[in-house]
């Protein structure tokens, strides 16, 4: 019986645990999600049911009965799983269930200070950093506080990374440059208000008048006595005496131009808010902006597990030792290792480096607190694990290696110059020469080839009878004496074809080069007006004719021209008997007893000359003449 009491109370007991430590929805860091759910239902359906029935049959002569089936319908029931849903809370993103309560969670542990927001550390007195881990003043930064702040003009070193933080009017790696103008204050990303009669204050964003000019922004002609008294508060800040003002809220400054930082608001922005959630503190009034998804107005603090005190600001373990009695020792790579939470010994690396016990490098394409920055580096740019910088590939420069080296120069950091004669550039990675049109070598310095020409004069010039072919285009100059695109057309002849040729004789032509006329074959003389002299022929008259019996031959071709009675290509051949005169082109028409002169074509008796043939006279060397 006790034993059955003993149960009641537990079970009790634990129930009311579990209700005690429920969230409460109306937390500003609860955030409520719909889940799906299996359950059971009964649902109803149609179920088909044979019903069986014996009827007459449609013959009227038998007696049998026949059997008629007929499906119905009735309606059933069957258990079912169908999806359902619910509300159900959890902590919102950021934050971590402690007991009831929602707790923000900083992925670095506040290690002298206290986590008020995600990822947002509250740092004790004398502490600074990102993680309240570093005791380094101002002018000092590294471990051991080593290293010397090199931040001019007032900037603050990070005392983790070194890098500077600007105060306003200044930017730069080392806080070395003012505001351009035009501009002032924090990173120099306020513009300046001032009017034409005046500029700007590159820190305070003031507005300094030139003479004969007045008002907050200078806008103002002085009359022609003096200048007034002039206010330089401006956002509708009151003058309180001379230089101070009384800034409305969301502004603070020396003139008031500087918006409320974060978490702070009101006039001169003198009051604290804490929003959650990513929520932004209205610098006006206060009120908290929420990110969508989330609404309330503000949120509390509770300690994180592992640390206590009333500013949660004292570690329950000492360094190196965790645990709920600080039973355990740290695993972490302590070279590598910012801190080790003291309750669940989680290791929280230093910028570069990952991995359960902060003994891996950064993933390529990350760097910094937890690996978890993706770098911003392009064209091959690799970034520094911890802080990010990127070391760019050859040919590369800028921040992020986002612009190619400028022309002439190439390689790791645009470093080298190039050594390139005639060219259009040169790589930026290695510095290899890109040819001008007509050059050619590793330096560009070297022209094309006679016969080539174009970039790396890999074209063949085309060019005809001696003409020049430029290395750049290969466009063609032709000799005297040629003209067209490729100098294949001969033209009147001289430089470029520009004489006009003489009047030459006989249809014979000028010679594209000298000017002097050719002359057609049979003609001579500096015009070509004369024939070729009796004997020769043919072009310039050096044929020598070679016709017999005093026979003359044309100056053209050097044919023949036979006298009468003779014949054949060179004049050697007489007239067959019964043709004569020229070419023997006539017929003889002599009587018997007659022969026909080859020459004249005159009958001539065969007894011989002197005698008067007479018919029946017949005259031979052989024989003497006998009367008839």
């Amino acid at each position: 019986m006790q034993s059955l009491q003993t149960c009641t109370v537990l079970l009790v007991l634990s129930i009311l645990i579990g209700l005690s430590w429920s969230l409460n929805p109306r937390d500003p860091n609860v955030c409520s999600v719909w889940e799906s759910f299996p359950t059971s239902v009964k649902e109803s359906y149609a179920h088909p049911y044979d019903q069986v029935t014996e009827e007459p049959c449609s013959e009227p002569r038998t007696s049998y009965r026949c059997t008629r089936h007929r499906i119905t319908y009735k309606t059933a029931y069957r258990q079912a799983v169908k999806m359902d849903y619910r509300r159900r809370y959890q902590c919102c993103p950021g934050y971590y269930e402690s007991r009831d309560k929602c707790v923000p969670r900083c992925t670095k542990e506040c290690v002298h200070g206290r986590c008020v927001a995600p990822d947002r550390c509250q740092c004790e007195g004398g502490w600074r950093g990102d993680d309240c881990s570093s005791a380094c003043n101002d002018k000092h930064w590294g471990p051991g506080c080593s290293q010397l702040c090199k931040c001019e003009n007032g900037g603050l070193c990070n005392p983790v990374t070194g890098t500077c933080q600007c105060p306003p009017g200044y930017i730069g790696r080392r806080c070395e440059d003012p505001c351009p103008p035009g501009t002032f204050g924090k990173g120099c990303l306020q513009k300046c208000q001032c009017g034409t009669g005046g500029s700007c204050d590159k820190v305070t964003g003031e507005c300094l008048c030139r003479d004969n000019f007045t008002g907050t922004f200078c806008e103002k002609a002085c009359p022609k006595s003096r200048c007034p008294l002039r206010c330089p508060c401006q956002n509708g800040g009151i003058c309180q005496g001379k230089g101070i003002c009384a800034c409305p809220p969301g502004w603070t400054g020396e003139v008031c131009t500087e918006r409320c930082a974060e978490g702070r608001f009101g006039p001169n922005c003198a009051q604290e808010c804490v929003c959650h959630n990513r929520g932004h503190c209205n610098p006006e009034t206060g009120q908290c902006q929420c990110a969508e998804g989330f609404t309330g107005n503000s949120g509390g603090c509770l300690c994180e597990p592992g640390f206590r005190g009333p500013q949660c600001r004292e570690r329950m373990c000492r360094h190196g030792t965790y645990g709920l009695h600080c039973e355990h020792t740290c695993l972490c790579h302590d070279t590598h290792t910012l801190s080790c939470h003291p309750l669940k010994g989680e290791c929280t690396c230093q910028p570069g480096w990952a991995g359960l016990y902060c003994n891996e490098t950064c993933a390529r394409g990350y760097y910094g607190h937890g690996c978890l920055e993706p770098c911003l580096c392009v064209n091959g740019g690799v970034c520094d694990s911890v802080s990010g910088r990127c070391h760019c590939a050859p040919g590369y420069t800028g921040a992020h290696c986002e612009s190619p080296c400028k022309s002439g120069t190439y390689g790791k950091n645009c470093s080298l110059e190039c050594s390139c004669s005639n060219s259009v550039d040169c790589s930026p990675i290695d510095g290899t020469c890109f040819c001008k049109e007509g050059w050619r070598g590793r330096y560009c310095s070297i022209p094309c080839s006679k016969d080539t020409w174009g970039l790396g004069c890999n074209a063949t010039c085309q060019c005809a009878n001696g003409a020049l072919c430029n290395p750049a285009d290969g466009s063609c100059t032709c000799s005297p004496g040629w003209q067209g695109p490729l100098c294949d057309q001969p033209c009147p002849y001289g430089d470029q074809c520009s004489i006009t040729c003489p009047s030459c004789a006989h249809s014979s032509s000028c010679h594209h080069v000298t000017g002097q006329c050719v002359c057609t074959p049979g003609y001579t003389g500096a015009l070509c007006e004369q024939a070729c002299p009796v004997g020769l022929y043919g072009k310039q008259c050096t044929g020598v004719c070679r016709c017999a019996h005093n026979s003359t031959c044309n100056h053209q071709d050097g044919s023949c021209l036979c006298p009468p009675g003779w014949t054949g290509p060179d004049c050697t051949l007489q007239c067959h008997p019964g043709m004569f005169g020229l070419n023997c082109a006539q017929v003889c028409s002599c009587p018997p007893n007659f022969y026909c002169d080859p020459q004249t074509g005159e009958c001539v008796c065969e007894s011989g000359p002197g005698t008067d043939c007479k018919k029946g006279m017949v005259w031979s060397p052989l024989y003497p003449m006998n009367s008839y």
